[in-house]
């Protein structure tokens, strides 16, 4: 599915990850083509998963030398993998039995696409999506990051930018978690996100604070003042409120 266009433009919600290929994926292994003839779904089971406290993750992509790979690397890098599967259906129910702190899900799929799975997964809450997209698929990620994906790879993958993005979907996901207690409704939950995302990229950008130094200001300001981060951000915007 691989085309010679450029990326898509990083919705302010959700970073990207752009990779090349690994050295071991084969001509066709970005495409979407159909599942592996090789069952759609097993519990990982191997004994190269991740020790006490590990971060448990669950892959989620049709095509099995991609999620084989996807697999492999995540035990290769600590990470613990509770179960994997084709079918985005299955994914569904897996991530309800499981409880796995990330999945790693395919943007196309049989039985479920990505994005309504995302939107599923979200609706759960406790698990961080991270959507596997193809470069073809530019308006698809704007969905995904809607559903509620907190980061996104592009296929092929490269094997250094997966770590990065699983710990990328971690922290965006704790940083929603805390809106939780202030907003109910998912979507809300996403609209105030963006917002503070926006707040973050001005303290960024005018006053030379790191994205974690920004959400710590919002997140105290908060706090000290017995209001929202919402409505810290809001100030931060309208340049009410500075460092």
């Amino acid at each position: 599915m691989q085309q010679n266009e450029q990326p898509a433009p990083t919705p302010p919600e959700m970073a990207a990850h752009e990779t090349a290929p690994p050295a071991a994926a084969p001509p066709d292994a970005a495409s979407s083509g159909p599942a592996s003839p090789e069952p759609a779904s097993s519990e990982a089971a191997s004994p190269e998963t991740g020790g006490p406290g590990a971060v448990r993750v669950l892959v989620a992509e049709d095509e099995a030398i991609i999620r084989l790979d996807l697999v492999e690397t995540l035990r290769e890098d600590g990470f613990e993998v509770v179960a994997d599967t084709g079918r985005g259906d299955e994914a569904v129910a897996l991530v309800a039995e499981h409880r796995p702190d990330v999945i790693i899900l395919d943007i196309k799929m049989p039985g479920l696409d990505g994005i309504e799975a995302t939107r599923r997964i979200s609706g759960q809450r406790g698990t961080a999506v991270v959507i596997l997209t193809a470069f073809s698929q530019r308006d698809l990620i704007e969905q995904a990051s809607e559903a509620g994906a907190m980061a996104y790879l592009i296929k092929p993958y490269r094997r250094d930018a997966l770590v990065p993005a699983v710990e990328l979907a971690l922290a965006r996901h704790r940083e929603t978690e805390e809106l939780e207690g202030q907003v109910g409704d998912l979507k809300d939950r996403l609209e105030v996100r963006k917002i503070v995302d926006r707040a973050k990229g001005r303290l960024i950008d005018e006053h030379g604070l790191s994205e974690q130094d920004a959400h710590a200001f919002i997140q105290r300001t908060a706090m000290s003042q017995r209001t929202t981060m919402r409505a810290v951000a809001d100030d931060i915007i309208e340049s009410r409120l500075t460092p």
